[in-house]
């Protein structure tokens, strides 16, 4: 535990799609170190949590605060935010024909350097730096030449996923269902990467239905999200109760 501010705030936080209000007074504190797990039933509202925490334009903010870092950045724009450190792995990571992996992640890269006034480095002193992370998730340097996320398998979007959140050395993340649809060695890969990246510097947020993610990454608490907010908050052994009994014992 800390004693600093947390790194990320989020008070009474209401936001909607379409007129329609998903978020009702969502409340949470994360400190750096920090591993948080966030679960519960589908159309609780976890995936737009983690879509309003980085700036998606569909949702509406109606009222209530993030703040990152001591910042208010309900006002910033996505690419902003990652910028400052926030970072979410998509449930359904998307594919860009024509784009190669090895650009894409040397655009994204450059971008933040140029937003700390660092030296953009050339695609061979990037190949240098991608090489050592690509052994972080265990992936080839083929994947490079790939175009991002085609042909990829389930397991490879994931990984590639998590290649992005080393690779920008992000302070916050959030990885949205990142187990979902992973057999159990690509749960190990990637959560050995998980592991491997995080350090009392970063915090970490799981969005996740299964127990099982929570054997391999240990979080430091487990918050159950239904209608909109934050029901109840446990310790890991949380996850194991959930597994059990569902969700209906809750209400």
């Amino acid at each position: 535990m800390t004693l600093n501010h947390p790194i990320l705030e989020i008070k009474n936080l209401k936001a909607s799609i379409n007129d329609n209000e998903i978020l009702k007074n969502f409340t949470l504190s994360i400190n750096k170190g920090e591993i948080h797990a966030i679960m519960g039933p589908n159309g609780s509202g976890k995936s737009t949590f983690s879509k309003i925490l980085v700036g998606h334009p569909a949702y509406k903010v109606l009222k209530g605060e993030i703040r990152f870092k001591g910042l208010n950045i309900l006002d910033l724009e996505p690419e902003e935010r990652s910028h400052l450190g926030l970072f979410l792995a998509f449930q359904y990571p998307i594919e860009i024909p024509g784009v190669s992996n090895e650009d894409f992640l040397r655009l994204a890269y450059n971008s933040k350097q140029k937003f700390y006034d660092k030296p953009e480095v050339d695609p061979l002193e990037f190949l240098n730096i991608i090489n050592k992370k690509l052994q972080l998730v265990d992936m080839s340097p083929i994947f490079l030449s790939r175009n991002v996320n085609e042909g990829f398998s389930g397991g490879e979007k994931k990984r590639n996923e998590i290649l992005q959140m080393i690779l920008l050395d992000s302070e916050v993340s959030i990885l949205d269902e990142t187990d979902s649809g992973l057999d159990i060695d690509a749960l190990k890969t990637i959560s050995k990467g998980i592991n491997t990246f995080m350090n009392p510097e970063k915090a970490i947020i799981l969005i996740t239905h299964y127990q099982r993610l929570l054997d391999y990454v240990k979080p430091d608490y487990v918050h159950v999200m239904q209608n909109g907010k934050i029901v109840k908050t446990g310790p890991a052994e949380l996850a194991n109760e959930l597994e059990s009994k569902g969700y209906e014992w809750l209400k």
